[in-house]
């Protein structure tokens, strides 16, 4: 399996320079919690999730709409190709402790975006070559707490 079959698209983006409000407002009418950034070339440059703008709310004591999305978003996303592999996918998920990952083409443009939720929903599937006991370590490395700035100080 690949990540083409298991990737929700079209993708829906925000533009670096937009407001806070401009992917608060995709995620909700989406039903999304992530947006992969995009800049004037239309290539990814980041995510930006929920989190990411509730927290830079509550951190810089701004209304969202006086936020720019460069204020709150990753500093870095881990990507793949609609080739990668199911088991490549969730390898990146591991390693970088992230829950969901931008496809990008060849140009570095999203055209997709999968999540463990889309790994998990496969793994049921009937001839699914996905094995639950898999995700569930996957899983697990991703919620392992991460030391923070505060506790290495």
């Amino acid at each position: 399996m690949r990540a083409r079959d298991l990737m929700t698209y079209p993708v829906l983006t925000c533009h670096v320079n937009d407001p806070l409000t401009a992917p608060a407002s995709l995620m909700w009418n989406h039903d999304c919690g992530v947006v992969p950034v995009v800049n004037d070339e239309g290539k990814l440059t980041s995510i930006i999730t929920d989190r990411d703008i509730c927290m830079a709310a509550y951190t810089q004591g701004r209304p969202i709409g006086d936020l720019l999305v460069n204020s709150a978003m990753s500093t870095h996303a881990i990507t793949a190709t609609a080739d990668a592999s199911a088991e490549d996918l969730e390898r990146l998920m591991a390693q970088h402790q992230v829950r969901r990952i931008p496809i990008v083409d060849g140009d570095g443009k999203p055209i997709g975006l999968v999540s463990m939720a889309d790994l998990v929903i496969a793994a049921a599937q009937a001839g699914s070559t996905l094995r639950e006991g898999r995700l569930v370590s996957t899983l697990a490395a991703i919620e392992r707490p991460r030391a923070s700035s505060k506790e290495a100080a």
